[in-house]
C-alpha cells in the first residue's frame, strides 16, 4: 500500500450531514462530501492486511484495496476503472448500500473501519464530474434480442451488461418512469433521481431501449415476449407486502409503506395522482410498524411532510448497543443502528405487537399494543409470548405498515408464464445459470432471492447477464 502506516496516523473521517432542522425542510440529499484531500487521506488508511475481508463481504466483489490505494496516490481515473469493473452503478451503492464491506474491514476490530462507502461515492461522482464516464458502445452486434422485465437495479445491471456485448436489449417497466424501487421507493433525500436519468441516457447510447407503462402480464401478454425475444429475464422485484390482518385493518389511515413512499416520490417529480387518495403525514401522529430500512424511509418522509410525531415499532427485542467483535467479525453484526431518519426525532420501541387498530367514524385514531418477551425453546428456536398486563395504547392518525415483503407478485406475469416457485414463493432459479423452469426464461434480483439489498440486485443482474450471454452464444466473456 502507498501509506503502510496510514491507519495508525490518520483518524477515520466520514461524510457529515446537514443539521436536522435544515434538512427536514426539503427532500434533497443532505450528505456533505469530504474534500478530495480528505478522501485521499481516508484511502491512505487502507491496511496491507493480507486478506482483504472487505472484498468477499461486498456482494459485487468490489476490488476495494486497489481503488483505495489509487485514490491515495491521486490516480482517480484508474480508481474509477477498477470500481466500474465490478459495479455498474456505484453512485447508487455509494448512497444507499449499508456497507457490509466496512463491517468486514480489519480496522473495524477497533471500530474505525476505512470509509469505503464514502470513497466509492467520491470516485464515481468525480468520474461523472470530469466527463470520464461515457457510453461503452459494442463494436459488433450479435443479432440476439433480450427482454428484461423490471427496471430496478437488477434489471438495469443485466441490461447494461448484455448491451455492451452486442445484444439488442429492451427493458419493460410497469410504471410510467424507469428505475423500479430506486425511482419510486427510495426517498429523494437518500438518492436524487437525476442519477437514474443520467444512467438511462448512457444505457440508451449503448443501445438499450426502455418501455415504461408496460405492465407485462397485465396490459402486455408475457407470451408475446417469449415469441419475440431470444431470452427473457425476470427482474421485477419482490413487491407483495407483508400485511397485518388484525381488527381495524380496514380503517382509513392504515397504509402499506410503499404506497406512502411512492406517492411522495411522484409528488417530488411533479406527477399528479388523480386516481389516488392522498396519503400525508402533515400534522399527524404517525406510527411506523417495522424497524427496517423501509420503516426508516417512512420516518424521514413523515418529518419532511410535517408530522407532529413519529413512533417506530419493532416486534423484535432491542439489539445490543455493541457487538462482540471476536464472535461476529468479519460478518455483518447484529447490533443497534440508528439511521439518519431515526436521528431526526423518531421515538422507537422494541418487542411490541399490535393487537388492534382503533378508530372513530372509519378513521384510525389509536393502536392497542402489548409488550412481548422472547425466549428460546428446547429446539433453539426463538418464540415470543405476551407479557401479562402489559397492554398500552398510542395515538395514531396515520399508520404505515413497513414489515417487509413476502415474495414477488404472482398475479399477471408469473402466473401467465407458469414459472416454478420455491418454498418462499420466489421464482425458482439457481445462481449458476439463473434459468427458470421455462426454457430461455431467466430470473434475478429480489424476484429470485427475495427482499434484499441494492448491491445484491446489481450482483445478480450482472451474473444473470453472463448466464444469458452464454446461453445465447455458447460462451461468454462477461465477468460474474
Amino acid at each position: 500500500m502507498g501509506k503502510p502506516t496510514g491507519f495508525m496516523e490518520i483518524p477515520r473521517r466520514d461524510r457529515t450531514e446537514a443539521p436536522v432542522a435544515d434538512r427536514v425542510q426539503h427532500f434533497r440529499e443532505f450528505a456533505i462530501p469530504l474534500s478530495e484531500g480528505e478522501v485521499r487521506e481516508q484511502g491512505a488508511r487502507c491496511m496491507d492486511c493480507g486478506i482483504p475481508f472487505c472484498h468477499p463481504a461486498c456482494p459485487v466483489n468490489n476490488i476495494i484495496p486497489d481503488w483505495n490505494d489509487l485514490v491515495y496516490r491521486d490516480d482517480w481515473r484508474r480508481a474509477l476503472e477498477v470500481l466500474q469493473s465490478t459495479n455498474n452503478f456505484p453512485e447508487f451503492t455509494g448512497r444507499i448500500c449499508p456497507a457490509p464491506c466496512e463491517a468486514a474491514c480489519t480496522l473495524n476490530l477497533t471500530d474505525e473501519p476505512v470509509t469505503i462507502k464514502t470513497i466509492e461515492c467520491a470516485i464515481i461522482d468525480k468520474g461523472w464530474q470530469e466527463g470520464w464516464i461515457r457510453p461503452q458502445i459494442p463494436t459488433h452486434k450479435t443479432g440476439k434480442r433480450v427482454a428484461v422485465v423490471g427496471s430496478g437495479p437488477a434489471g438495469l445491471a443485466c441490461a447494461q451488461q448484455l448491451a455492451r456485448v452486442g445484444h439488442q436489449v429492451e427493458v419493460f417497466e410497469k410504471n410510467d418512469r424507469i428505475g423500479g424501487l430506486l425511482r419510486y421507493g427510495i426517498p429523494d433525500f437518500k438518492m436524487a433521481k437525476s442519477l437514474i436519468d443520467r444512467r438511462m441516457a448512457q444505457m440508451q447510447a449503448e443501445g438499450v431501449a426502455f418501455h415504461p407503462n408496460s405492465h407485462i402480464g397485465v396490459n402486455t401478454p408475457a407470451r408475446s415476449l417469449l415469441e419475440t425475444f431470444d431470452a427473457l429475464v425476470l427482474t421485477g422485484g419482490s413487491e407483495d407486502p407483508r400485511d397485518l390482518p388484525i381488527p381495524g385493518r380496514e380503517l382509513r389511515g392504515v397504509h402499506f409503506a410503499m404506497d406512502f413512499l411512492t406517492q411522495q416520490n411522484r409528488r417530488g417529480a411533479g406527477i399528479s395522482l388523480p386516481n389516488q387518495a392522498p396519503i400525508s403525514a402533515k400534522d399527524k401522529h404517525v406510527i411506523v410498524i417495522g424497524g427496517g430500512d423501509t420503516g426508516s424511509d417512512c420516518i424521514g418522509t413523515s418529518f419532511r411532510q410535517g408530522a407532529l410525531a413519529v413512533t417506530q415499532l419493532e416486534i423484535m427485542p432491542q439489539p445490543p448497543e455493541k457487538e462482540n467483535k471476536l464472535l461476529t467479525w468479519p460478518n455483518w453484526p447484529y447490533k443497534l443502528r440508528t439511521s439518519s431518519s431515526q436521528a431526526e426525532g423518531a421515538s422507537r420501541d422494541w418487542a411490541v405487537a399490535t393487537k388492534t387498530f382503533r378508530g372513530e367514524n372509519g378513521q384510525v385514531t389509536a393502536l392497542q399494543l402489548v409488550r412481548l418477551k422472547w425466549h428460546q425453546n428446547q429446539q433453539g428456536h426463538w418464540k415470543m409470548e405476551e407479557v401479562p398486563n402489559s397492554e398500552f395504547e398510542l395515538p395514531a392518525d396515520l399508520v404505515l405498515l413497513a414489515m417487509g415483503f413476502v415474495h414477488p407478485v404472482h398475479a399477471g406475469l408469473l402466473e401467465e408464464l407458469g414459472v416454478a416457485l420455491d418454498g418462499r414463493g420466489n421464482v425458482e432459479a439457481d445462481t449458476e445459470r439463473y434459468q427458470t423452469s421455462i426454457p430461455k426464461v431467466f430470473a434475478a434480483g429480489d424476484m429470485r432471492r427475495g427482499q434484499s439489498l441494492v448491491v445484491w440486485a446489481i450482483r445478480e443482474g450482472r451474473q444473470a447477464a453472463q448466464a444469458v450471454d452464454e446461453f445465447l452464444m455458447g460462451y461468454s466473456d462477461l465477468p460474474r
